[in-house]
């Protein structure tokens, strides 16, 4: 077994750095950019008078550093080479996310907004599989273009991580000769909206309440008349582009179908791998950014006349937690390579259970992590002066996002149980 990193990855990996400051340190430092990372932060990044929203200013930061990345071949990496992008692996994102995250706080890398020079483009992926040639067209092209952004208008207020009971229906309505569909119904936590060309919503086209068939995937330009947004929900860490939303008498040509008519949790399910692992990843170089600016602080610390570290009490806390960094890692990445490994049509079948495990896991430990860093600085630890706050605030989010960690450890139960995925089989006899 060979578990060092190709050559080719560690070359890339020096390529980013030197991109990154040549290019992006100089950005962010530039013009007081620095107030969108240091203690002010939250302020700067947030147009509180405006729903909360993230700031015009930020956002045309973040644009910059992406066309610079653009321009540079990195920010669309793991797309295919026919979209000018590199056929960047599962394996090389998991380890370049690490990497990223592993910095701290910077324009290279921030996951509020999942910016980053090297961008994770998992809406590729779902229309190079489900849409036709002229869906992919506008959308894979026009995404990297920016002319198309779809936000994914899957959660609903009444029932959060349980999308099979699906209240927002769509019934076929011709209107004007022009066969199509009336989306009646609600949605919330539809990131993106503000900037979205479309929402991809899912709605109930057939069967009842529970049933995994039955589900649409419907492209809605964000104009269509009947489809509003209520308002954005502020959270724990701002800026907020995280609307709840409604649709009333809200009609769309057929076209705007992605894939087959009731198959739409299939396109659901397939989003969500890419983003799971990416996720872990990124989580786990956050934790370990904690853990070594904590080992950092504790040598420099000199209480009562001597090194912090020395104490038992600040060393045993960060040594459990720079032990399951480093067993995780090696998870992430074996899981990371095994995605590449298969079909991604059949990542769902066949390696759901381990990106679960993966992601719910890596969250946890980013929160124990952030939360050990502002005990070991003490109270400049608590104050935004260090990230440890921010960091918390950002990733406590996953626990929710992607899938509950509540919902993923029962994915990983049914796959450990034998009621689905490879033991399935096994289980029957």
């Amino acid at each position: 077994m060979d578990f060092a990193l190709p050559q080719d990855l560690i070359a890339y990996l020096a390529e980013l750095d030197d991109f990154i400051a040549s290019d992006i340190k100089p950005l962010e430092q530039a013009d007081d950019n620095i107030r969108f990372f240091d203690h002010r932060r939250e302020y700067a990044r947030t147009d509180f008078e405006n729903d909360g929203l993230p700031r015009h200013e930020w956002e045309m930061l973040l644009r910059e550093a992406s066309l610079r990345a653009d321009k540079a071949g990195h920010w669309r990496f793991s797309a295919p080479k026919k979209y000018g992008g590199k056929d960047g692996s599962n394996l090389a994102m998991a380890v370049i996310r690490d990497r990223f995250a592993a910095m701290g706080l910077g324009l290279h890398n921030d996951l509020q907004n999942e910016h980053s020079i090297v961008g994770n483009f998992p809406f590729v992926a779902m229309f190079e599989h489900f849409g036709t040639p002229e869906q992919q067209e506008e959308f894979i092209l026009g995404g990297f273009n920016r002319q198309r952004r779809v936000a994914f208008g899957l959660t609903e207020p009444d029932h959060g991580s349980d999308a099979t009971h699906m209240e927002t229906r769509a019934v076929r309505e011709t209107r004007d000769g022009v066969p199509g569909w009336r989306i009646d119904g609600r949605k919330m936590w539809i990131t993106g909206m503000h900037v979205a060309t479309h929402c991809a919503a899912f709605c109930r086209t057939s069967g009842k309440d529970g049933d995994a068939k039955g589900i649409t995937c419907i492209l809605v330009p964000i104009d269509t008349p009947g489809m509003v947004v209520d308002e954005y929900m502020w959270t724990f860490n701002m800026p907020t582009d995280h609307p709840r939303m409604h649709f009333e008498n809200c009609w769309v040509p057929e076209s705007a179908v992605l894939g087959p008519v009731d198959g739409g949790l299939s396109i659901a399910q397939s989003f969500v791998h890419q983003n799971r692992i990416r996720q872990a990843a990124s989580s786990l170089g956050a934790a370990t950014y904690c853990v070594e600016e904590s080992v950092k602080y504790a040598r420099q610390r000199k209480p009562f006349g001597q090194e912090l570290a020395r104490n038992q009490g600040i060393q045993f806390p960060l040594v459990e937690l720079a032990t399951q960094c480093e067993m995780l890692r090696a998870f992430i990445y074996q899981t990371a390579w095994q995605m590449d490994q298969i079909p991604h049509k059949e990542l769902e079948h066949q390696l759901s259970d381990k990106i679960s495990m993966c992601n719910y896991y890596a969250n946890r430990l980013v929160c124990e992590a952030a939360d050990r860093a502002m005990q070991v600085h003490g109270g400049i630890g608590y104050s935004r002066h260090k990230p440890f706050e921010h960091i918390y605030r950002h990733h406590r989010r996953y626990r929710i996002t992607e899938g509950a960690e509540e919902i993923q450890m029962r994915k990983v139960g049914a796959y450990l149980f034998g009621y689905l995925g490879p033991r399935r089989a096994e289980f029957a006899q």
